[in-house]
């Protein structure tokens, strides 16, 4: 039986993201086991939103072309505002745990709703404070869930271009 692990990459900027999430893509990942976290773009100068149009969502603003992108590649998208965050876009298998704990009202010892999530998919506590801190900064988290074996590779390709890359 094979245990499923966790590996994490933060991102300076959305540029740096996306090269590691195609990179990730080109090396035959398995695109439905990766979750992308990051704020949405602030401004009073620019619209900005997501909307479903038919099948597919549309994205616009600073940012549009990250996040819009995303979506060939990435399911599940969801848009969050939360206290002391402020919009944040999330992709990937994580949406439906973050909903589940939103849905069942659980928080994890004073973590967020997103730290609860990422608590519930192995992060430690510790390691969650953390990425909260860098996603209030402005940076983008990178989730890889999978076995050892389809993290090993991927890890190597998470670390490349990150600020920090662990694996769980």
């Amino acid at each position: 039986m094979s245990i499923e692990r966790v590996s994490v990459g933060v991102y300076d900027s959305h540029l740096m993201a996306d090269a590691a999430i195609r990179k990730l893509g080109k090396s035959g990942f398995d695109m439905k086991k990766l979750s992308v976290v990051g704020k949405d773009y602030e401004t009073e100068e620019h619209s900005i939103g997501f909307y479903n149009a038919g099948d597919r969502m549309k994205f616009w603003g600073k940012t549009g072309a990250f996040w819009g992108g995303l979506l060939g590649i990435l399911f599940s998208p969801a848009m969050f505002i939360f206290p002391g965050f402020g919009h944040m876009i999330v992709f990937g298998p994580i949406v439906a745990t973050l909903i589940g704990g939103l849905e069942g009202a659980v928080v994890v010892g004073g973590l967020s709703a997103l730290g609860a999530a990422l608590v519930s998919i192995g992060i430690p506590k510790d390691s969650v404070i953390n990425y909260e801190t860098q996603l209030k900064a402005g940076k983008y988290l990178v989730v890889l869930q999978g076995t050892e074996e389809e993290l090993q590779q991927a890890h190597h390709i998470l670390a490349e271009g990150s600020l920090d890359a662990t694996l769980y």
